[in-house]
């Protein structure tokens, strides 16, 4: 168990760690709030005995940093005659427990015995959780290749950190489902996991969303509102397309991974936040910091660990597993048997899928709902080519009239999904995996009776 003591008295910092040698720890002692930041930073710590009041820096300003910087150990304050008050503050924030000065051997070798024992526990439970890791990411993210059990151990090695993660990848390629794997392997699983989409939000939203507001910010503001910040405390902020936050809102989501405080639209006085950051994008980070629309400074936040999914096309290998998760969810669904025959699966198998997972999903989601029986080649719009063509597409004199066909095969698959929906458009439009927009604008183009 190793003991990182800070105090700028040199005879405490000499008798407390040979007290505390004499019980078999192994002691590091620094005189220097900075340097001991520094060296917790690149070490290890299960404990960390803190002085109340150096010159330059209080307790409670290094407990933050500390926790800021990523320090994991528990955190006792020595606390100097007067500064109890904040002593508590400290403790109030997180640090495990308080010592008073002049130190009592016996008292100081409790807390510290008290505090190692918690951390063991910690350690084991860690360590169960790293054992049935990758079961559970795996429960979540389905996966044959050695590239993606690859990418899941590493998943489930983060996971037991509060480092923030870059996940990236094409659109469909399962970016959210590692997040929230990450999530539910990570200490914080009992916390809130959630989700903004930075790209779906308009601008002049976003900041509400994110830091919330106080009463009187704006015309309309009427009441205090937290953000999306102070909702995910002690749990997972998702990032959704990172790069399409404001440059200027990217700015203040750094200030909140370095500071771990939010400050309210319209308010004075900032609130710590404890929220584990994972940012996802479907674009290249490198490109759009050459492009100025992410900072690179917030990338070199992000980046501290870097989970990239590669798409489906580079692993087909996964596509039967995929297959087999989509059909059990489609049957789960719809009430029947959803199987395959080995020429789809032959067929899905040497198919592009431009789309990843998600445009998998979708299409065995259509073919459960419009096929019958096992579900052949037929029953999906693709050929052994890749290239998503129908293939039952027809010559007419001597063309290859796509379109028309296309269109056909479209207004057929409104019609099955609205008899299978008894006519409501909206669950005719999940089971066909659009929206029921996209729904009622091919109603009206088709048109579809």
């Amino acid at each position: 168990m190793r003991l990182l003591i800070v105090d700028h008295d040199a005879g405490l910092r000499q008798s407390v760690s040979l007290l505390l040698q004499e019980a078999g720890y192994d002691v590091v002692a620094e005189a220097n709030p900075e340097q001991a930041l520094r060296r917790a930073g690149a070490e290890a710590f299960d404990v960390v005995l803190c002085d109340s009041q150096f010159p330059d820096m209080d307790g409670l300003t290094f407990l933050r940093r500390y926790r800021v910087e990523g320090g994991q150990g528990l955190l006792i304050v020595l606390s100097d005659p007067g500064t109890e008050d904040g002593a508590l503050a400290a403790v109030r924030e997180g640090a495990y427990d308080c010592v008073r000065k002049p130190v009592r051997p016996d008292e100081v070798v409790l807390a510290v015995s008290k505090a190692a024992e918690r951390e063991r526990l910690r350690h084991e439970v860690e360590a169960l959780r790293s054992s049935l890791g990758a079961g559970v990411v795996q429960d979540l993210v389905v996966c044959e290749s050695r590239a993606m059990r690859d990418l899941l151990d590493l998943a489930s090695r983060v996971a037991r950190h509060n480092t923030p993660v870059l996940i990236t990848g094409e659109s469909g390629t399962g970016k959210e489902v590692l997040a929230r794997a990450i999530h539910r392997m990570s200490p914080r699983n009992e916390g809130s996991f959630t989700v903004l989409n930075c790209a779906t939000i308009p601008q002049q939203l976003l900041e509400v969303e994110l830091f919330g507001h106080a009463r009187g910010a704006f015309p309309g503001a009427t009441a205090d509102r937290p953000g999306l910040f102070e909702l995910a405390h002690r749990g997972t902020l998702l990032l959704d397309e990172i790069v399409a936050l404001p440059l200027d809102l990217q700015a203040k989501v750094l200030c909140v991974l370095a500071g771990g405080e939010v400050l309210r639209m319209g308010a004075r006085d900032p609130k710590r936040v404890d929220v584990r950051i994972i940012a996802t994008t479907a674009r290249s980070v490198d490109q759009a910091v050459e492009q100025g629309e992410l900072r690179a400074e917030l990338l070199s936040r992000l980046n501290v660990v870097h989970l990239h999914i590669p798409p489906l096309r580079e692993r087909p290998e996964d596509i039967p597993a995929l297959l087999t998760h989509f059909a059990r969810q489609a049957a789960q669904r719809l009430g029947h048997t959803v199987s395959v025959t080995p020429a789809a699966l032959a067929a899905l198998s040497n198919h592009s899928w431009p789309g990843n997972a998600r445009e998998l999903r979708s299409a065995v989601e259509r073919a459960a709902v419009l096929g019958s029986g096992p579900l052949d080649v037929k029953d999906f719009a693709i050929t052994n080519g890749g290239n998503g063509a129908h293939p039952h597409a027809n010559a007419s004199n001597g063309a290859l009239d796509l379109k028309s066909q296309v269109e056909a095969v479209e207004r057929q698959a409104i019609r099955k999904a609205l008899d299978a929906a008894g006519g409501n458009r909206r669950q005719a439009a999940t089971l066909l995996g659009i929206s029921l927009r996209t729904l009622f604008y091919k109603m009206r183009r088709l048109p579809v009776r």
